[in-house]
């Protein structure tokens, strides 16, 4: 029985490890390492250049789940939160990131602009973009 026990425990741990989600913070290929307080100020165009590069920051659609995901994981900040946030800052004459609607487009962004910084779910990474930062639902 305690091995039978033994099993099913394993088997939900291993399943919870594998079903978790697994995201990344990526970059176009120019931009060097970033550190979280950094990726940070970025999604609040609180750093604007890094190293002689001008940062484009991207985000999905505002109730986009992946969105909900990195704001809670990074900027630590609630969507009416930053929703205040940057009607405060349009008043004095900043914008908010770009917008997009999907992960591919948000992808293919980043490979195009250089100084872009978004996030995605390791699904949809290849290649083109460079990580610069990893987490687990």
């Amino acid at each position: 029985m305690k091995k039978i026990v033994g099993l099913l425990l394993l088997y939900f741990s291993l399943w919870t490890v594998s079903s978790a989600e697994e995201y990344v913070v990526i970059a176009n290929k120019k931009i060097a390492k970033l550190s979280l307080t950094q990726i940070k100020a970025i999604f609040l165009k609180k750093i604007r250049v890094v190293n002689g590069v001008s940062i484009v920051p991207v985000n999905l659609e505002a109730r986009d789940p992946l969105r909900v995901r990195f704001e809670k994981e990074f900027i630590h900040m609630s969507f009416n939160r930053l929703k205040k946030y940057w009607i405060k800052e349009h008043y004095l004459g900043h914008r908010p990131p770009v917008t997009l609607h999907s992960q591919e487009s948000v992808k293919a962004f980043v490979k195009r602009v250089d100084g872009a910084v978004a996030y995605i779910s390791v699904k949809s990474l290849d290649d083109s973009v460079k990580i610069l930062y990893r987490w687990r639902e």
